[in-house]
């Protein structure tokens, strides 16, 4: 799927199901909250932490889902169009940083 696709997506969804978009900053804290979600994973499955019972079900790429969702709420109502600013940002990490990875020692 294209952004901009997943973009007209959530619109349509927050159109018929969600009443409107929360604003901004509810919107923003919900990111935190659900990045949150996805570190706390990350921490106990990957990290040194032990991983507690109740969170063994949790599923990465829902939670992953979950704050995609949100950064896509974020952008339409800002404004943003994701396909472009993605494929600007692509272009520009891969002139600026293909040959500093190349060269950096710590990834050999």
């Amino acid at each position: 799927m294209q952004i901009q696709n997943a973009q007209k997506a959530v619109d349509d969804w927050i159109k018929e199901h969600g009443v409107r978009y929360f604003n901004e900053l509810t919107n923003m804290a919900q990111l935190t909250e659900e990045v949150g979600e996805v570190a706390r994973i990350i921490a106990r499955r990957y990290g040194e932490q032990s991983e507690k019972e109740s969170d063994k079900d949790k599923d990465l790429g829902e939670e992953l889902a979950d704050v995609l969702f949100v950064v896509l709420c974020l952008a339409n109502q800002t404004g943003v169009d994701l396909q472009q600013a993605f494929d600007k940002k692509l272009d520009l990490k891969t002139k600026r940083d293909h040959d500093r990875h190349h060269n950096n020692e710590k990834l050999k």
